[in-house]
């Protein structure tokens, strides 16, 4: 007799161990350029949401990318310290802080994601539109955007 349970856990194994690797593929370029700036994963995090949300508040930030400030705190500021955001005082509330990718910070990030969008377009468009839908549908149910 077959023992469904190996198999299922089997199959969410492949499933898993493919999670990894394609996020390893995707993430390995933009990691070696940022280790070569001395930065690392988190750096680009925070370059990719700032620039899909320009002027947005800390707390703002905060809530896009779902992590804590002492997560944020340190690589934030030393973005802002090697001038690739920019942090302004917000003119209709003083006590908050807008945040925008300076020219050198749109760059960097542009060259960081730019490679993986060509290899995320790349996998859709060997995979075709019904693939790409149904990896979008489970993605956004992993990252618990849907019910």
């Amino acid at each position: 007799m077959v023992d469904l349970k190996t198999q299922e856990e089997a199959r969410l194994n492949k499933a898993l161990e493919l999670l990894h690797f394609g996020f390893r593929a995707i993430t390995s370029h933009p990691d070696e350029r940022l280790a070569a700036l001395g930065y690392s994963r988190v750096h680009h995090r925070i370059l990719y949401f700032i620039g899909r949300h320009p002027d947005s508040s800390i707390n703002g930030l905060l809530e896009v990318m779902r992590v804590s400030k002492q997560y944020l705190h340190r690589p934030l500021k030393r973005l802002v310290n090697d001038a690739y955001v920019s942090m302004r005082t917000d003119p209709r509330d003083r006590r908050s802080k807008r945040l925008k990718l300076t020219a050198k910070g749109a760059r960097l990030e542009a060259s960081l994601t730019g490679e993986q969008r060509r290899q995320l377009a790349e996998a859709f468009r060997r995979a075709g539109p019904e693939a790409e839908q149904g990896w979008r549908q489970v993605m956004a149910l992993i990252a618990g955007e849907q019910s």
